[in-house]
């Protein structure tokens, strides 16, 4: 009975720390947002440098591009929140 109780407390404790350890990982997806967003960004700018006179199309561009970037961060913080939920 002993061993039982002790397997069932290292299963609830393995299960909570792999849940943390997914968070984690998942947290990570807003680098790779980052660097997607910074990318878009630059070559926002420098579109703009080349070509003033179309700034607004660039920069409507620009932001639909940040938009579809930032979704990949927002869902991993989503999952994040749903794994530190349980």
């Amino acid at each position: 009975m002993n061993f039982l109780a002790e397997a069932a407390a290292y299963n609830e404790f393995f299960k909570s720390g792999m849940a943390y350890i997914g968070a984690g990982i998942a947290v990570f997806t807003g680098v790779g947002a980052a660097i997607g967003e910074g990318n878009v960004a630059a070559k926002a700018v420098e579109a703009i440098g080349r070509q003033p006179e179309a700034s607004g199309k660039i920069t409507i561009t620009m932001l639909i591009g940040q938009a579809v970037a930032e979704t990949t961060g927002l869902y991993g913080f989503i999952v994040a929140l749903m794994l530190l939920g349980k």
